[in-house]
């Protein structure tokens, strides 16, 4: 038993702790090599890591950089259809408009048969304008008579 410790004093190691203190730092000595090995493979690991996130943030910073390009290039082409767009959206917002395709279908209906009669009236005229060209006239056939 230790009269000094209650006081508050340090205990002194005995022999045995002293050499179960050299033992564990004789164990942690022997596995420095293969720490150090690990932690430099880790290095490496960051290194390289490093290296492909700069490259891959140039590459960003690229890509950016001519998106941004583009997008000036774009922006007073669109800035200037703006107006135009703004009309064509009163326009289509109109009620009208959504007659458009039944109106369409209306002038389908009635005017298609209509446009076909009159190709088929001028088929015929034709036909008898060409019989007409082809057909001799009287004062042109001498019957021999000299009427």
């Amino acid at each position: 038993m230790d009269p000094l410790r209650g006081l508050g004093m340090p205990r002194i190691p005995g022999f045995g702790e002293l050499l179960a203190l050299l033992q564990t730092q004789t164990e942690a000595l022997a596995q420095l090599p293969r720490t150090l090995a690990d932690l430099n493979g880790t290095v490496r690991e960051l290194t390289q890591a490093t290296t492909s996130a700069k490259e891959t943030i140039a590459s960003a910073q690229r890509i950016a950089e001519r998106l941004e390009d583009l997008v000036t290039e774009l922006e007073e082409p669109v800035r200037a259809l703006k107006p135009g767009l703004e009309r064509v959206g009163r326009v289509l917002d109109d009620p009208a408009v959504d007659t458009v395709p039944d109106t369409l279908r209306r002038i389908h209906e009635d005017l298609m048969p209509l446009i076909a009669g009159l190709r088929q009236a001028q088929s015929r005229v034709g036909s008898v304008t060409d019989l007409l060209r082809r057909r001799p006239r009287d004062e042109d056939h001498d019957d021999g008579y000299g009427v």
